[in-house]
């Protein structure tokens, strides 16, 4: 087994792999992927979403499957080719936008959003990049909003793990959001943050029943 790459994957190396193949992860056809975007939906919970964020957008699939639940959704990719698809597949969404960004050096200008998707990108950063990528997706959240990060955790060659990059990305964010759901499934996790209210220098009592749900 290959050493993994100590510093995050850049944009030539993403675009290579979508010109060799304009789907490299089988997003369209995958019953794993399927299956994934199912859960991935169901963790929010029903709710809809004012202006969402998905960083990592690829093709667009699982934009298309989220768009019905926001008001407002950007999506972002660093892949020319793989936006110009997500575009297209996505033209009949007007809510639905799309940009050329590298998180976590550009960020999205504009109001917070209440719902940022990482779905399966987290492990292509080194743990310096997940620890800034955190620190700006908090900052960019509503008081009300939740952060959905979704990972692979089978073995891969990558800077982190899927389970490394979900763990640095909850440490990062300790301070100001909180855990408030975490689910397993065959060959992925899901965890769900929301921010951290304080009352009083206490843990609202709505924190503390989420965190002694999630415990068991």
């Amino acid at each position: 087994m290959t050493r993994p790459p100590a510093r995050s994957r850049d944009a030539a190396y993403f675009a290579a792999l979508y010109e060799a193949n304009p789907d490299p992860w089988d997003f369209i056809g995958s019953a794993y992927e399927h299956r994934k975007y199912q859960a991935t939906l169901a963790a929010l919970e029903g709710r809809q979403f004012d202006r969402a964020f998905e960083i990592g957008c690829s093709i667009g699939v699982l934009t298309r499957l989220l768009a019905p639940r926001c008001a407002s959704l950007l999506g972002a990719d660093i892949v020319e080719t793989a936006l110009a698809e997500a575009k297209q597949r996505c033209a009949d969404r007007s809510h639905v936008r799309f940009v050329n960004l590298r998180v976590p050096e550009q960020w999205p200008a504009g109001p917070p959003f209440d719902l940022i998707l990482c779905s399966e990108m987290l492990y292509f950063l080194n743990p310096a990049d997940i620890v800034r990528l955190a620190g700006r997706a908090s900052d960019s959240l509503t008081p009300h909003g939740m952060i959905l990060l979704v990972n692979y955790t089978e073995q891969i060659d990558e800077p982190c793990t899927g389970d490394q990059a979900a763990e640095i990305f909850i440490a990062a964010t300790a301070g100001t959001l909180i855990p408030t759901g975490h689910e397993r499934h065959d060959k992925f996790r899901i965890d769900r943050l929301r921010r951290r209210r304080i009352t009083g220098g206490t843990a609202h009592i709505n924190e503390i029943e989420e965190l002694h749900d999630r415990n068991g």
